[in-house]
């Protein structure tokens, strides 16, 4: 049968590049973005909708003995600057024939009658809106349907899971920007946010949330990054949706990550249980192409997993998050 995949969470061909003028150093380093082979293997893969997220704090991110870190501020403008340029990008991906920005569920379902891929655009990290509220709305006016609150910097919204806490949790800023994407229909992801901005954002907000990436930790592997069963099951319990993350992080084969997803099937319901890849983001993943949906589809289908369950696994679950965060809204 041909199957709707869904990815919750991605970097397709580093297209975050784009944040760098043509003559930068990063650019010449990497030779730039490549959008278009990673939407060439997107489609490869059978893969539906694809959640690309800006990284507007990108600048400032170093890899060190100790992971990833911001190892500066902000110049004045620059979050707001690498957003819109990130954005650009986006905006002409969606104008090439056989890509559709989508802005809501029944987008999406267009997009997949046409056989088009869906450009679900996110940004992850909260940095761009610099502490105004009215930038939230400027980022929905743009196509935006998901802000993360807080990535590799600790910034206005709350902490993050990777560095000591400075704000004890969610900020009141935070809160604002939670309510206000109620308001406006957008998905709250609260990837890289620990248990205290979590447990703030479940209490304000109106709407079901998700973790577009992370996994569940355990007394055999734990990891900042990962999450405890309280924590999971908070998210769950409120209608939410994890993304499960083919992150090396403690993961170390394929096999690994597909027994990762039955344990989150296990411990969540499997109406909380979707793919987040961090494709091309990703630190030593065990996923490294989209033409191996097919392979996570057939491997937990050996596992256990019936069609009724894998099709709210692959994009179901998100489309029901999607909805409710739709009806809620106004």
């Amino acid at each position: 049968m041909s199957r709707f995949f869904a990815d919750l969470h991605a970097h397709p061909g580093q297209f975050m590049l784009a944040a760098y003028p043509d003559d930068h150093p990063v650019v010449a380093a990497t030779g730039g973005s490549k959008l278009g082979e990673a939407v060439a293997g997107i489609r490869a893969g059978g893969v539906g909708l694809v959640s690309f997220a800006t990284v507007s704090d990108m600048p400032l991110l170093r890899s060190g003995d100790a992971g990833m870190s911001a190892v500066r501020e902000f110049r004045p403008g620059e979050a707001l600057e690498v957003h819109r340029r990130q954005l650009g990008a986006l905006r002409a991906l969606a104008e090439e024939d056989g890509n559709r920005l989508v802005r809501s569920a029944a987008d999406v379902e267009a997009a997949q009658a046409a056989g088009e891929l869906a450009v679900f655009v996110a940004c992850e990290g909260g940095d761009f809106l610099e502490g105004d509220i009215a930038r939230v709305a400027e980022a929905y006016g743009d196509g935006v349907r998901s802000i993360q609150l807080v990535h590799y910097r600790v910034n206005e919204l709350g902490d993050i899971q990777t560095e000591e806490p400075v704000h004890g949790g969610l900020t009141d800023f935070g809160g604002e920007v939670v309510a206000e994407m109620n308001r406006l229909g957008m998905v709250v992801d609260l990837a890289h946010a620990p248990w205290s901005v979590t447990r703030g954002a479940l209490e304000r907000s109106s709407a079901p949330v998700m973790i577009s990436h992370s996994h569940l930790a355990s007394s055999e592997a734990s990891a900042a990054r990962l999450l405890s069963a309280e924590h999971a099951l908070a998210v769950a319990a409120a209608g939410g949706v994890i993304g499960a993350w083919p992150s090396g992080v403690v993961l170390e084969s394929f096999d690994e990550y597909l027994d990762e997803i039955v344990r989150m099937v296990e411990l969540l319901g499997i109406e909380h249980v979707a793919i987040g890849t961090d494709m091309d983001g990703n630190y030593r993943p065990v996923v490294t192409r989209y033409e191996q949906f097919v392979e996570i589809e057939s491997g937990l289908r050996a596992r256990g997993l019936g069609e009724d369950e894998l099709g709210l696994l692959f994009g179901g679950n998100f489309m029901r998050l999607l909805r409710a965060v739709e009806g809620a809204a106004g």
